[in-house]
């Protein structure tokens, strides 16, 4: 049962910009409606995203703001007939555009949430949403099939952690961009071939691997002008998606490359509305779940950081400069009798 108190607290961002304004502050209860949960909120996971929407703003949010994208929680009240159903430990993304999980509890549609296997830890489970579910809809869109090159670009991120496992599965070869820091882990995941993006001779270095040609397929992390580079480093005809978008492609890259191009969106599936595309969210949830369970995927190290201003804060800071080897997730107290 819910405890007899009717408030709860969340850490919320005051308004956006550099300094990172944020307040703990006092709120009521939320009360699910029809085919809604009511989750005790346990662990947050924090990604890059949410570093730079702190920083910069989102033109539909209102504030203050709750930051926070990807959960994990108890379900502690879920009307007659709704799954999943009271007791349920679940893992889910929420909308972009709504508030945030960093929260004592929330109210969440039944239809986005992923059960999670008892073999599975919660801090583990909430690793697996934003950046489990991209790498799922990039290697998807890349179509990628056995004996496909694929290149990383940025590949010390939290999506390239889990698209390098995803892309071997599918008999790809690999091939990441990363500090030298990050090389061994990358080549723990399977990463075939790992590049020192901070080398000089970066050039020279994929002409000796793949050749001429180019890549078969291109995972673009960072969009803007990283894009440009990474669309020329592939083959004819060669697939590239991205997750950060891109401006304007010079009309000679155009027709050199002919390429396919995609864009990634997980926030998509909530900003269009799509029943469909957020029950799939679901699926792919569960799809990342159950690969851990079994072992087939590896899921990050995780930091966890106090359910306070000043941890989070600090936590934001980093997320903005570097690429964290362990995966900040922030412990959340709630009381469930």
């Amino acid at each position: 049962m819910l405890s007899a108190n009717t408030k709860m607290y969340a850490i919320e961002l005051v308004e956006s910009g550099p300094q990172l304004e944020l307040v703990k502050a006092e709120h009521v209860m939320p009360e699910p409606g029809d085919n809604e949960l009511l989750v005790a909120i346990e662990y947050v996971a924090l990604n890059h995203l949410d570093a730079k929407l702190a920083r910069d703003g989102f033109e539909q949010w209102e504030y203050p703001h709750i930051l926070g994208l990807d959960a994990v929680g108890t379900v502690v009240k879920a009307a007659k007939g709704v799954f999943p159903a009271k007791g349920s430990r679940v893992v889910f993304n929420v909308c972009l555009s709504q508030q945030g999980m960093l929260r004592e509890y929330a109210v969440i549609p039944n239809h986005s949430v992923s059960e999670i296997p008892d073999s599975v830890g919660s801090e583990t489970a909430v690793t697996l949403p934003n950046a489990g579910m991209a790498a799922l809809l990039a290697i998807e869109k890349l179509q990628i099939q056995q004996g496909d090159t694929l290149a990383i670009n940025s590949a010390q991120g939290a999506v390239a952690h889990f698209a390098i496992q995803y892309a071997k599965m599918r008999g790809a070869q690999v091939f990441a961009f990363a500090q030298k820091s990050h090389h061994r882990r990358l080549l723990s995941l399977g990463a075939d071939f790992v590049f020192d993006c901070e080398q000089n001779n970066i050039c020279e270095q994929v002409k000796r691997e793949v050749g001429n040609g180019g890549f078969d397929c291109v995972l673009n992390t960072q969009g803007g002008a990283s894009f440009l580079q990474d669309l020329q480093r592939l083959r004819f005809c060669g697939r590239i998606v991205c997750l950060n978008g891109f401006g304007e492609i010079p009309e000679r890259l155009l027709f050199e490359k002919a390429p396919n191009i995609g864009v990634v969106s997980v926030a998509g599936a909530w900003l269009a509305n799509s029943l469909c595309a957020q029950q799939r969210l679901c699926f792919m949830g569960q799809q990342l779940l159950n690969d851990v369970a079994s072992g087939k995927v590896k899921s990050p190290e995780v930091s966890l950081i106090d359910f306070d201003v000043s941890a989070v804060r600090d936590v934001l800071s980093r997320l903005l400069t570097q690429t964290c080897q362990q995966r900040p997730v922030i412990k959340i107290p709630h009381q469930v009798d």
